[in-house]
């Protein structure tokens, strides 16, 4: 019998893999994201300090009072464009785009592009 590694291990594989490349610096900081089954994520870091400069999540009671259901597309779409609103206010404008090893489609992808849309570039 041939055994799978579990979806999650593969996930973290792939993040691991994907994190040799990229890096936050002070004037490029990584916007990181992170989604479970209830919830997501999304933080700016500076890789060089190790400091979260911006985070917001659907579980913060402001944002989660916005949305219908905490783990759609339109969750995805709202995060990206607050975590976007959040760092331009802090001087952020370019950030690298780290994944977390999900796949770039559906609430990875929409939040993506809210926060392009709401001015940050990547």
């Amino acid at each position: 019998m041939v055994n799978k590694e579990s979806r999650q291990e593969i996930r973290v594989k792939k993040h691991n893999r994907m994190r040799n490349h990229l890096a936050g610096t002070a004037e490029r900081p990584r916007l990181a994201v992170f989604r479970s089954n209830n919830h997501m994520y999304a933080q700016i870091i500076d890789d060089t300090v190790g400091k979260t400069l911006v985070a917001a999540s659907t579980v913060e009671k402001d944002v989660k009072a916005e949305l219908k259901k905490t783990n759609d597309v339109e969750a995805a779409a709202y995060l990206g464009k607050i975590v976007a609103e959040r760092a331009l206010d802090k001087g952020i404008k370019t950030v690298v785009f780290d994944r977390g090893g999900f796949i770039y489609q559906g609430k990875i992808a929409a939040l993506a592009e809210a926060a392009r849309e709401a001015g940050l570039e990547f």
